[in-house]
């Protein structure tokens, strides 16, 4: 069944890919490379989804890993890659610097935006852009 789903979604992605998500963000213009893992059990087990590209972000840490509900306890089989997706680009977009996985990113969030908004937009330049 997995494997079934997966196909159907990859095909619905390239049909349908989501539009860029980091306008009006310090990750403008940057690409950022993701694994994803389908477990046996998908959809009713969630894709564990890390960024390979290095983000200045305090619910991205530097393994990767992402604080997205929806990858953890939110996660619905109704969801697809696509939603996860989208997800992942608002969180770029709109932080939550009350569940992060970098504490030291999410007060400076909170603290100094400048100087957090400067710092992501120059790893987005030398990661994400190159």
């Amino acid at each position: 069944m997995a494997s079934k789903r997966i196909l159907k979604e990859l095909k619905d992605l390239q049909k349908d890919p989501p539009t860029s998500c980091s306008a009006d963000s310090p990750y403008a213009g940057g690409v950022f490379l993701v694994n994803i893992h389908f477990p046996p059990d998908y959809p009713f087990k969630p894709p564990k989804v890390s960024f390979k590209t290095k983000v200045f972000h305090p619910n991205i840490n530097s393994n990767g890993s992402i604080c997205l509900d929806i990858l953890k306890e939110q996660w619905s089989p109704a969801l697809t890659i696509s939603k996860v997706l989208l997800s992942i680009c608002s969180l770029l977009t709109d932080p939550n610097p009350d569940d992060p996985l970098v504490p030291e990113i999410a007060h400076m969030y909170k603290t100094d935006r400048p100087k957090y908004e400067t710092t992501a937009r120059s790893w987005t330049q030398k990661y994400a852009m190159g």
